[in-house]
């Protein structure tokens, strides 16, 4: 029996206010399980590309909710990704407000902040003329995240992701790190948000190659299919190895 689960066990032998506490507690669990298969579905969804299951699971979810911070972070997850498929302006400003929702039901949620400033980066990128403060707020909230949580690993993941995608010199460092920081998150109770692992691993595969560094990045791409095995791109940098 896990340490969490140990706890909760015993504050469920308290008598009546235990059963209380316990009842909250078992809530709660619920609740992380929903959104936990929201995110593995948002996941496969990206991991086989598929656009189509992406939009409609976006359908199903509906809209933010300020008083919601996770269902608020998933509407603006589902947005990122179809952004990532296809970058897409009206997706990338319904990530920002989704996300927007969410740090007003939790100021200080720092996976919606780093999330935010990805999709402020893409807006950017998108149409720098309509958005001229896109990017010193892209960079604000990314700065806000990491100082409220310098060891989240998906912090950790879009900052490399924003310094790789700049030229940064130490972008395969922070990947390499950012992928130790989800072996360790993934060898405790699970996370929510808990996605990032397999993304780590490719995009440390895909800077090795940049590098011509075909060992490790072959090492790095199979980690990410050992994690996701129907991660497309990850597979498709793999072969691009394998097929000489």
């Amino acid at each position: 029996m896990s340490t969490r689960r140990t706890r909760i066990h015993r504050h469920c032998l308290l008598g009546v206010l235990g059963a209380v506490g316990c009842w909250v507690t078992a809530s709660a669990r619920s609740a992380e399980t929903h959104w936990l298969d929201l995110e593995s579905r948002i996941q496969y969804g990206y991991f086989t590309e598929d656009r189509h299951s992406l939009q409609n699971l976006a359908e199903s979810l509906g809209a933010p909710d300020s008083h919601d911070r996770l269902k608020s972070y998933y509407v603006g997850l589902l947005a990122y990704r179809l952004t990532q498929l296809d970058p897409n302006k009206s997706e990338a400003q319904r990530c920002v407000h989704a996300l927007d929702q969410s740090l007003r039901a939790q100021s200080d949620f720092a996976d919606a902040l780093a999330l935010q400033s990805a999709c402020l980066a893409v807006l950017t990128e998108l149409g720098k003329w309509r958005t001229p403060f896109g990017a010193p707020k892209s960079a604000t909230q990314l700065r806000k995240a990491l100082d409220l949580a310098p060891r989240n690993p998906r912090v950790l993941l879009l900052d490399a992701l924003a310094d790789y995608e700049h030229g940064g010199a130490t972008g395969c460092e922070k990947f390499k790190s950012t992928a130790a920081g989800f072996d360790a998150e993934r060898a405790n109770v699970d996370q929510v948000p808990g996605w990032g692992a397999a993304e780590a691993y490719m995009w440390l595969g895909r800077c090795y190659l940049d590098k011509g560094d075909v060992v490790p990045a072959r090492d790095a791409l199979e980690r990410a299919l050992l994690i996701a095995p129907e991660f497309a791109p990850a597979r498709r940098l793999l072969s691009s190895i394998t097929s000489g």
